[in-house]
């Protein structure tokens, strides 16, 4: 590459950067001067944007699920499973960069809030609410550094025109996070430009503190806009190994198994759904079969207020928020350690068929709780059966099945206590609770049985565990005994 090549490489990013903090620069002190123009233009593009979604229950709808996208929570969940990646992967240096980004972004939005403390847009038809002060909008900022962090980290992982759609992608997100607050009028326009503008700032400063690290190093620098932090890291980037190509009777065997787990699907909902019905037909919605009456109001005569408050934390390990967390923790955490996409099928096969069994079930039977009084208010589905129950049992059973299967040593079985004491955990805090009968716990017991054993048998989750000639247990590099230091015996002659 030329000289004059290398400098436009090198000034290019520098020169927008620098471009990003002038203009961020500028509007934050309009802002704080509050500038008749500015302020004008603003209002008058707020109470426009209000008009073009107003009672349009719909659409408001889907502009709060973009504008989730850009929330805290989400953000953060993304991150933490990029960096528990990266740790495993043992690329340090990334997973440090990904937490110091998302970390001065949590700095700089409430700090600059407080000095600039500018109030959010009034507009005539509120249609959703925001908390805090307005400059810089928390979504737009939180978005554009998390998910620009994240591009300029695994940009390496893609090649060709992927790596096109990967960057229009990313820069899509962002867009439509940042509009999704001015449609839900709880921000101004230059509340989100700001936001953007301050965003690549930061990113260009943390981007240019790991060009030094690497220069520090002796590594050679790079342009993270087109070749990505660690251009190096490429393999260790990329989500899994590369598949061999499928040949067409593993195509088959692979539709075969498909539809198998769909068909037993089908057969154990129609089961479990026959049994429902059964117990509602022979009039035991809140009979005593198997301590059905008994049972939850003998718990219901022994509450206190500590074994409220300790029954709450228990059924909410089983709620779809947790189970949500340990499931997609679970499938980061196979995937960087196994580097295949079998894990992440089977787990996600199971719970979503957990989920879409649980749904289909409780709106045929329709039994009601039982009759004490709820300590959960407000619950949306019926009692049989268990969902809390049913997504216990299979996510952490599930996760005993890989750790054993893919583990060494003794250490794998302590898996099987959670798998069983998180089960027994729920199943006591919802019948404690009020919310189920013994029955409705069973069947959600049966139902992890049937599908757990279906989808072991049929997807295989631990087949690829030892057939990497590289790497070992859980992924580790194997280790070359091209010698065994005289340990071996040597052959026996006759």
């Amino acid at each position: 590459m030329s000289v004059a090549a290398t400098t436009r490489r090198t000034l290019t990013p520098i020169a927008a950067v620098t471009v990003a903090a002038l203009i961020f620069a500028i509007l934050l002190l309009l802002v704080r001067l509050q500038f008749a123009p500015l302020e004008s233009a603003d209002h008058h593009a707020a109470a426009w944007l209000n008009s073009l979604v107003a009672g349009d229950a719909a659409l408001v709808g889907v502009i709060k699920a973009v504008t989730w996208l850009g929330s805290g929570g989400v953000l953060w969940t993304v991150t933490g499973a990029a960096v528990v990646l990266l740790a495993i992967r043992r690329r340090w240096r990334l997973a440090v960069y990904l937490l110091v980004a998302g970390a001065g972004e949590l700095v700089l939005d409430p700090v600059l809030k407080a000095l600039v403390g500018r109030l959010r847009p009034v507009v005539a038809h509120p249609v959703a609410y925001g908390g805090g002060n307005s400059f810089p909008s928390g979504h737009a900022l939180g978005s554009i550094v998390c998910y620009g962090a994240l591009f300029l980290v695994f940009l390496p992982a893609v090649r060709g025109i992927w790596r096109r759609v990967f960057a229009a992608v990313i820069v899509t997100l962002i867009a439509a996070i940042g509009v999704s607050r001015l449609l839900l009028g709880v921000h101004y326009l230059s509340d989100v430009l700001g936001a953007w503008a301050l965003g690549i700032t930061w990113l260009g400063v943390t981007a240019f503190a790991v060009e030094l690290s690497r220069r520090a190093a002796g590594e050679p620098v790079t342009d993270p806009v087109t070749e990505g932090l660690e251009p190096e890291a490429r393999e260790d980037l990329q989500p899994a190994e590369p598949e061999t190509p499928m040949r067409h009777d593993r195509a088959l065997a692979y539709g075969r198994n498909a539809a198998g787990v769909v068909v037993i699907w089908v057969l154990i909902v129609g089961a479990l759904t026959g049994i429902g019905k059964l117990i509602m037909i022979t009039h035991n919605g809140n009979g005593n079969l198997f301590g059905d009456h008994t049972i939850p109001h003998w718990f219901a005569a022994h509450r206190t207020p500590s074994l409220n408050g300790w029954s709450l934390i228990a059924s909410n390990l089983g709620a779809t928020q947790d189970i949500l967390i340990v499931s997609a923790v679970t499938c980061v955490v196979f995937l960087a350690v196994t580097r295949r996409w079998r894990p992440l099928v089977f787990v996600a096969a199971v719970m979503f068929g957990e989920l879409a069994a649980f749904l289909a079930i409780a709106y045929v039977v329709k039994r009601p709780r039982p009759d004490v009084t709820h300590l959960d208010t407000n619950l949306p589905t019926s009692a049989f059966p268990s969902g809390h129950m049913a997504a216990t049992t299979c996510l952490y059973v599930a996760i005993a099945i890989l750790v054993i299967g893919h583990a060494r040593g003794w250490w794998r079985y302590l898996f099987l206590i959670p798998a069983i004491v998180m089960p027994v955990l729920i199943a006591v805090a919802r019948m404690y609770r009020g919310e189920h009968h013994p029955t409705d716990i069973l069947a959600s017991v049966l139902f992890a049985a049937l599908w757990l054993t279906t989808a072991t048998i049929l997807i295989k989750p631990n087949k690829d565990a030892f057939e990497r000639s590289q790497r070992g247990p859980l992924g580790l590099p194997r280790r070359k005994d091209h010698a065994r230091h005289g340990h071996e015996s040597a052959p026996v002659t006759r």
